[in-house]
């Protein structure tokens, strides 16, 4: 729990940074791409979280990595800076923080959506376009196939789940006759 409030102060810090320079969309990127690389290597994870290595030199080396790609100057400072109070470890939470302070910005929501069989694009934008209408804010979905609901699909937007599954629904009928 502490850690989660420690990550969304500093991904608050990061959006103002975002604000005042007109990047809130480019800095989520970048901080979920450097999350995800850290993720991916695990050497540059043992550097980073290794007591023998002084904190000024994973500053550094962070720093290095991140103006490779090409990213602002208050965006390397800030990554610096996390890296250097020693919450280099956090910067995945931080990136799923910061990006719920940009959903909530641009008046956004992120959906899953599973269903028995691939859904195509007529239906993506269908249930899209549903949810959009239902929630009063842009939906963001990503769409995965669960074979055991049988047919229909269940959505899940935050904490809230609609499960309108054919597996859901033979429950339903099965403790009725039961």
């Amino acid at each position: 729990m502490a850690g989660s409030s420690v990550a969304q102060n500093y991904a608050e810090a990061l959006f103002e940074l975002g604000q005042k320079a007109g990047r809130l969309e480019d800095y989520g990127r970048l901080m979920a791409a450097t999350a995800e690389a850290l993720a991916a290597s695990p050497e540059a994870q043992l550097v980073l979280v290794s007591p023998r290595v002084p904190k000024a030199v994973k500053s550094e080396l962070v720093g290095r990595a991140i103006a490779k790609i090409g990213a602002p100057k208050e965006f390397v400072l800030y990554l610096q800076a996390v890296v250097k109070r020693g919450r280099q470890t956090m910067f995945s939470q931080i990136a799923d923080a910061y990006g719920d302070l940009v959903d909530g910005q641009m008046n956004r929501v992120r959906a899953s959506v599973a269903t028995a069989r691939p859904a195509d694009a007529a239906l993506e934008q269908s249930v899209v376009a549903s949810l959009t209408k239902k929630l009063g804010k842009t939906v963001v979905a990503t769409f995965t196939v669960d074979a055991e609901l049988l047919g229909g699909a269940v959505v899940r937007v935050g904490d809230r789940v609609y499960d309108g599954s054919l597996r859901r629904r033979l429950l339903r009928l099965r403790r009725q006759l039961a």
